[in-house]
């Protein structure tokens, strides 16, 4: 009903601007007595048409384009500062542990003030590649448990969102991490559990983890060049570091 609304508004417009065009030609045909005058001016709007075509729907469509996307990039940003904000930095911290060689690990991910593109691009391909499997004995499931369900609700305010569609690897993270919390809360009891049942669930932290920390360097891409203010603040509190701290010293 609304497309067939829209439809006959475009025509009336149509129509009515190709008659206000038509008499107005003839008024100046009436008024002058020139229609030489008129058909080079008419042939001239003709011939600008083709560039105007071009101006508004190439150039112009493209500006409009690379804005919403920027305004949907700053957004989506947003959204991913928040998960990292209320869960993220604490699954990063925690579940470091929980690996037998979080010293590796923490080599690779250990962002400071003086990395390049270069060592984030290679950052990138570490977590995109992540291999570490957690120790089992070493997973507090208990507290992860806890952690994942304290959450959940705000997990699921997030997936409301729409511009979420636009952000598949965010996407992928956040079912990872229902994921997770959703193997744990089918269990009973955490404790235990055979050493098969162990293995599969590091597995998942395994596969959630690999996607936090590649969401994570994404993410600061954009902070250090978008908000340094809040990039110093992670520089400063981030796990992969030997003393995080907040406090500047310098």
């Amino acid at each position: 009903m609304e497309n067939r609304k829209l439809g006959r508004f475009i025509i009336a417009v149509a129509i009515i601007s190709f008659t206000a065009s038509t008499m107005l030609y003839l008024l100046h045909y009436f008024i002058f007595q020139d229609s030489h005058h008129i058909f080079i001016y008419m042939l001239g709007d003709l011939a600008f048409i083709p560039l105007e075509v071009f101006l508004v729907v190439v150039v112009i469509e493209r500006i409009l384009t690379s804005r919403e996307k920027h305004a949907l990039s700053q957004k989506m940003n947003m959204v991913v500062g928040a998960f990292y904000s209320e869960l993220g930095n604490a699954l990063l911290g925690k579940l470091l542990d929980s690996f037998d060689n979080p010293e590796q690990i923490s080599s690779q991910m250990a962002v400071d003030k003086n990395w390049s593109n270069a060592e984030f691009k290679k950052a990138l391909t570490y977590s995109a590649h992540f291999s570490h499997m957690p120790n089992p004995g070493k997973l507090d499931l208990q507290h992860l448990k806890n952690l994942l369900d304290a959450k959940r609700s705000f997990m699921l305010t997030l997936l409301e969102n729409p511009n979420l569609l636009e952000k598949d690897d965010f996407t992928d993270l956040l079912w990872a991490s229902f994921h997770l919390g959703e193997e744990l809360d089918a269990r009973q009891s955490l404790e235990n559990l055979p050493e098969t049942d162990k293995a599969h669930i590091a597995n998942d932290v395994k596969r959630m983890y690999a996607l936090l920390l590649n969401q994570w360097i994404k993410y600061l891409i954009h902070l250090k060049s978008q908000y340094p203010h809040l990039y110093s603040l992670v520089l400063r509190t981030h796990p992969f570091q030997p003393s995080p701290n907040a406090v500047i010293h310098e």
